[in-house]
């Protein structure tokens, strides 16, 4: 057994290996470049040898075919060296970390040794399942620096997940740097405290938080991730959860707030519908779009609160004179608008399944969070979508029952319960099913202040679901087994992940509550909000 996680089509052990020298070249098809390098790089840090890059021959060669699926890749060892043939430059990467996986765990950590590393002998063949293999960082309820972003984005790429979505302005924090908005980081980036806990108990924590990226700083982030196989999708939250660009631009909503929200939850506000508010926020997606060469650009749309709009008489006024007869057709208009200025930049939207609400906007991709109720209405209406249900791949939630887990929301998402996520709704049909573009995982980190909080949030649930949305049901029987082994290499990589046999001492946090989802009043709680998408 490879020991591969995430399993592979076809893996089939060989006699013999490849060993390792100085004498070891690398050579590349020139669009597989990144992935060569990585490839080099990788292999200097941990075994000090030159891996020099050449021309002519060499032991480890890079070729592509274009007859294969971009993502494809075929990969080859023996005695007389290494063969990677891949579709494109993202299979090129995935061959790379699958070889990789291939060598002693200690590949993944710097070290000094020059001899005795070697490959075993084995012909691969390997494809994804799904195209959209991702994961969601909010950023914005607590910040995470650069250098946290690309070390994230480095595991991503090692479990071949090819999605990163920023999740970068809510009511608790605006982090992306907009030069014709600069109050957005200049108040709304930072805030005075924040809620410790969950629940009615929750406390207050007084202690400052901010900070955001400049435009270089997402320059490099897009620029990394690109390197690396994996695309990075911008979200801009609209109408509601905006707090945050209220605070520093107070015309843009009803309320007036001094600064960004310090408590979690939903928010009450939602932004104004002028003209003047839908013209900034073009002025901000102007600006994303200039950073991220994303196809789809995330608008939010989710848990807007419409009471301020029921109160406002100017919005009353507003809605009668565009024929619109509920604040759902309102929301969906003032997207639409949105929309229409996104598709004239040659892009498209990506928004939460609350914006099925009032009626769909044409094009947009639907990430459906609450269940699969916006993934079967949107697919029978003809649009894309990706797949996060709550109660599957939200790592933010509690990983078990006991008391230890630090600040345990939401309801109780296990390693096996992700690797069993399937992102096709059972009742979807024919074209529909094609319609559902994968899945990914969500990391809300209102509760998440750290990089080892991250790691332990995340890992290894995000093992299992690479394993999920790329070989589906192939590999399942042998997973743990396999895990197991590829722990290893987390450990060697510095990943603090959850062990199976609970919390670490540093990871408990005594007496912080949190919120317990029961799981049947939960599945009713969505039902209820999902009845109106129809």
């Amino acid at each position: 057994m490879t020991n591969l996680l995430p399993q592979p089509v076809v893996a089939a052990p060989t006699a013999g290996e490849f060993a390792l020298t100085d004498a070891t070249r690398i050579r590349f098809d020139a669009s597989l470049r990144d992935a060569a390098y990585l490839l080099q790089e990788t292999l200097r840090r941990a075994t000090g040898l030159p891996v020099p890059i050449v021309e002519g021959d060499a032991a480890v060669s890079l070729t592509r075919d274009a007859a294969m699926d971009d993502e494809a890749y075929a990969l080859s060892v023996d005695a007389a060296g290494v063969r990677i043939t891949a579709g494109g430059a993202r299979g090129a990467h995935w061959a790379v970390q699958t070889l990789l996986q291939l060598l002693p765990p200690s590949i993944y950590r710097r070290g000094s040794a020059t001899s005795g590393w070697s490959v075993p002998a084995v012909r691969i063949e390997d494809a994804p399942r799904f195209a959209w293999r991702g994961l969601m960082l909010d950023v914005a309820r607590h910040f995470f620096p650069v250098h946290e972003v690309l070390r994230l984005i480095d595991q991503l790429a090692m479990h071949r997940l090819n999605v990163l979505q920023l999740h970068l302005t809510d009511d608790q924090g605006w982090r992306v740097e907009i030069l014709r908005h600069p109050r957005l980081t200049e108040v709304g980036a930072w805030r005075s405290g924040s809620q410790r806990g969950a629940g009615p108990d929750a406390s207050f924590d007084p202690t400052p938080h901010g900070g955001f990226y400049t435009q270089d700083d997402l320059r490099e982030i897009v620029a990394y991730a690109a390197a690396r196989g994996v695309t990075v999708v911008p979200e801009i939250e609209l109408p509601g959860h905006v707090q945050a660009a209220m605070a520093a631009y107070p015309e843009i909503g009803h309320a007036r707030e001094s600064e960004p929200w310090t408590r979690w939850g939903i928010n009450p506000h939602a932004l104004n519908v002028e003209e003047s508010t839908i013209a900034f926020f073009c002025d901000v997606l102007d600006e994303v779009i200039d950073i991220f060469p994303s196809e789809l650009i995330g608008i939010g749309g989710d848990e807007c609160k419409k009471d301020e709009w029921r109160a406002d008489a100017a919005t009353q006024e507003r809605m009668r004179s565009l024929g619109l007869s509920s604040e759902d057709e309102l929301q969906s208009w003032f997207i639409a608008r949105i929309d229409e200025h996104v598709r004239s930049r040659r892009r498209r939207l990506y928004g939460w399944d609350e914006i099925l609400e009032g009626g769909l906007v044409e094009g947009a991709t639907v990430a459906s969070w609450r269940g699969s109720a916006g993934a079967v209405i949107a697919a029978r209406r003809g649009s894309d979508v990706v797949m996060c249900p709550e109660d599957t791949v939200y790592f933010d939630y509690r990983q078990s029952d006991s008391p230890d887990e630090p600040i345990p929301t939401g309801l109780v998402t296990t390693v096996s319960s992700v690797r069993a996520f399937d992102p096709v709704p059972a009742v979807l049909v024919g074209a529909e099913r094609d319609r559902i573009l994968g899945g990914q995982g969500n990391v809300w980190t209102e509760h998440i202040d750290s990089a080892r909080r991250l790691d332990y949030q995340v890992f290894p649930r995000a093992c299992a679901l690479a394993e999920a949305l790329w070989s589906g049901p192939v590999g399942l029987d042998s997973f743990d087994a396999r895990l197991s082994v590829h722990l290893e290499r987390l450990d060697a990589a510095g990943i603090e992940y959850r062990p199976a046999s609970g919390p670490h001492p540093w990871q408990k946090i005594p007496g912080v509550p949190g919120k317990h989802y029961d799981r049947a009043e939960r599945a009713a709680e969505i039902a209820r909000l999902t009845a109106n998408l129809e």
